[in-house]
Formats: structure tokens, sequence, C-alpha cells
């Protein structure tokens, strides 16, 4: 982006998303809250149509555009009904008497309505909205259009992760709604699996890991739903690492191959790019949940906490998870394979000058490798540890959701279903491509390998 010249005009629309990503985060109610939510929805609208000649970039700002409006409906609708039910929109006073009005109820068509179930499912639909959860997810791989910076900051690191962070905001709400954090711990397992079976079809590069951003952000759901909003904060923060490196790690491919994003017209990479392919293996490895890296402290952990709270939710989120894990293994080694180690499939002047990434862009991708690898060894005992006085009152954290405690004597070959299915995905993958391509390729055109590939 050295030579483009609305440089400028791309770091004001970064500056604008700032300062409104710290206005949702800081805001002590929802009215402030609201409005930094508004704010990163047309600060995101602007930079993914940043390159606005494009018609595809016009199409997905647009389409970003719209399917927020439907999430931000709902929220703006659950906060007026906060509002008609507390008489105030600040966070104190709203979570500290949310006790008092377990019992209340809404008139609605002559039927009556939980208040704060309702109150609940309403900002949870904010969040599906924001967060890509299945239903509104369509906008979230669409949005690659923009430039890759924009694709690291919005849809790894904040942006995305701004629903997540409103459910944890409001945890002493959700608390008191147990029936909506039924209906979240099955819709953040069903978009955990279906963005990771997505991801496994698709051969542009930067989409691939979009979607396993969808993925991410149905773990860290299904993690509130279970009602372990430390651990989904802890693999929120875990995740923003590993997928800002994908993200950069793919716009120095893209950049070292003149702006080509197809997978299928790349390969044999690694002897152009091996500091590239290295910090794009970690980065795999760490989103894969590879033992002692970031991902494997949290990921982990969430599936183990799933199983621990021993109801039929929490069951259901632990295999829908599981399974998740290993086609998330299995795209990751995918986009590995195809990318660096596969026989070249690109242009020979394109192959030609394609060269590493200068200094200037290698040294964030070292910063955020460290990350990817230390971040969750050395704060999975201030985030989850057991005592940990980190959260203070922020969070919702009481000794009647001591999963935590549970989780430690599950069996151990409950805690190793998680590794396995991910060495297994990633062992399978290299096989696959490496000496069954034919045959995979073979599957996909058979009528009902056709139906899924197009489903």
């Amino acid at each position: 982006m050295a030579q483009d010249p609305h440089l400028p005009r791309f770091m004001a629309y970064l500056s604008l998303f700032t300062f409104f990503m710290l206005m949702l985060v800081t805001g002590d109610n929802f009215l402030q809250m609201f409005l930094g939510w508004e704010g990163v929805g047309l600060s995101s609208y602007l930079l993914i149509n940043f390159w606005f000649t494009r018609i595809q970039a016009n199409k997905a700002a647009i389409k970003a555009m719209v399917v927020n409006r439907v999430g931000d409906f709902g929220l703006a609708l659950g906060i007026m009904a906060i509002f008609g039910l507390f008489q105030a929109i600040d966070f104190a006073t709203v979570f500290s008497t949310a006790s008092f009005f377990a019992g209340k109820s809404f008139l609605f068509l002559n039927q009556e309505l939980d208040a704060l179930t309702v109150i609940s499912l309403l900002l949870f639909i904010g969040a599906i909205g924001k967060s890509a959860q299945i239903g509104l997810h369509t906008w979230l791989p669409d949005a690659m259009e923009g430039p890759t910076p924009v694709s690291a900051l919005i849809h790894a690191a904040t942006m995305v992760t701004a629903g997540v962070f409103m459910i944890i905001r409001c945890s002493p709400l959700f608390e008191w709604a147990p029936d909506a954090l039924v209906i979240i711990t099955f819709v953040g397992a069903l978009t955990a699996f279906f963005a990771a079976t997505t991801g496994v079809l698709q051969n542009d590069l930067k989409r691939v890991i979009a979607y396993s951003t969808c993925s991410q952000l149905g773990y860290m759901v299904f993690a509130c739903g279970i009602s372990n909003y430390q651990v989904s904060i802890f693999h929120l923060a875990n995740h923003a690492f590993f997928k800002a490196l994908l993200f950069l790690s793919a716009g120095c491919v893209i950049h070292a191959l003149a702006d080509e994003q197809d997978m299928r017209k790349m390969g044999g990479l690694i002897t152009v790019l091996p500091f590239t392919y290295t910090m794009m293996l970690i980065g795999s490895l760490s989103l894969m949940g590879f033992p002692f890296l970031a991902g494997f402290y949290s990921k982990d952990v969430i599936l183990e906490l799933a199983f621990a709270k021993f109801t039929l939710e929490g069951s259901f989120a632990h295999w829908l998870g599981s399974i998740s894990a290993f086609f998330t293994s299995f795209y990751s080694f995918r986009l590995l394979y195809l990318t660096f180690l596969t026989n070249t499939n690109s242009y020979k002047y394109r192959f030609e000058q394609a060269h590493e990434a200068p200094f200037i862009m290698a040294l964030p991708l070292m910063i955020l490798a460290v990350g990817s690898i230390f971040i969750g060894y050395f704060t999975k005992d201030m985030f989850i540890g057991l005592g940990t006085s980190f959260w203070g009152n922020s969070l919702f954290i009481l000794p009647e959701h001591a999963t935590i405690l549970d989780s430690e004597f599950l069996p151990i070959w409950i805690k190793w279903v998680p590794t396995f299915c991910s060495i297994g995905g990633a062992i399978i993958a290299f096989i696959g491509y490496h000496w069954y391509a034919k045959f995979l390729s073979s599957i996909k055109q058979t009528s009902f390998g056709r139906k899924i590939y197009i489903f």
C-alpha cells in the first residue's frame, strides 16, 4: 500500500475506527456502547470499500452494512427493553438490580414472556450480526475485499469480537436468563462447525482465514453460553495474536505474488518465502491448538469445560467443537500445502518476481509470532487460574460455576480428544493432498460430492 495515492484517507479511516472501538470498550452505559457499536459498523463499511473502484468491494461493503443492520436492530430493541424495565441504562445499575427482575415478564401478543430472557436474546441478536454467527455470517468472508491490514485489524482482533465482548460485558444480565444461555451455546457450536466445514472448500487464501475467524468466534460464543466468560475472553485475546499473524502473513504472500489470492495458482513458495512460511506455520499450529502454543491453552479448555457442564447443550458443544477442531487443522494444513509445499502452479513471471517481505513488514510478524507461541502459557493463570482476582467484579464468576474445577477431574481421554482431532486433521490433509489429490478431486466431481461442495 506504500504506492497507494489514498494512503492518508486510509489512515484517517483507521483512526476513526480506533476511536469508535475505544468508545465501545470504555463506555459505562448502553447508549455509549451503542454509539461505539454503530460507529465501528460505519468505519468498517468505509474500510472494506477503501478501493471503491472495485465492484466486489462495493458489494461487500454494502452487504456488511445491511447484514449488521439486522443485528443492530435487535441490539437497539434490547436496549429499549432494558430502559423500559430498569428505567436506567448504565451498567452498574442494570447489573446490580438484575436479580430483582428475575421473575418479571413482558406481555407480547397476549403471551407472557420472561423479561430478562427476551432482553438477553435481543442483545444476542446484536452479537450474532457483529460476530458473524450462523445466519448473519455471510458478510465476513466477503469483507476480505478490503486491504489486508484491515482484515487483520477488523476481522481478527477487534470488530468481529465486539459481539463476544458485549456478551461478556453483560454477563451479570445473561446469568439470569438460563434459557437464553442454552440458545447461545447451540448457536455458537453450530457456527464453529459450519464455518470449519465451509473453510475446507474455499480456494481464496484470505477467505479460508475469514472462515476460520468465524469458526473461532463460535468457540468464544459457546464458552459464554456455558457461563465461562473468563475463558471466552482468554480465547479472544489469544485468537487476536495468531489470527492477525495469519492475515498479515497472507498479505505478504499476496504482495509477493502481485495480488494473487487463489491458492490453486500458488505452490512451491517455501523456497522463495521461507520466513513467511515459518510465520504462517506458527499461526496455523496455534490456530489448530497444537500442544503448548497459545491456541491450545484456551481452545482445549473451552472444550473440556463444555463437557464438564454435564448438560445436553454442553455435550453437544463439546463434540461439535471437537469435530470442528479436526476440520480446522484440515483446512489450515490444506492452506499451507497448496500455498507453499505443492508443485508451483503460479505464472512464471510472478514466481520469478516473488520476494521475501522487507524488514518493515517482517517485524510485526515476528512480534505476533512470539505472542502466538508464548501468550497462552504466560497469561493462563492470570486469566483463568483458580482463585485469580484479575477480573474483580467485571465478569460474572461465581462458585456455582466451578466447572473449571470439575474439568480437572474429567477422564484423561476426554482431554486428549481435541488434540487427537487436530493432529488427525493435519495428517489427513497432508496425506490427502500429497498422494491422493486426484482421489479428492474425483470425490468433488461425483453427484453427492458436488451437492456438498455447492452447498
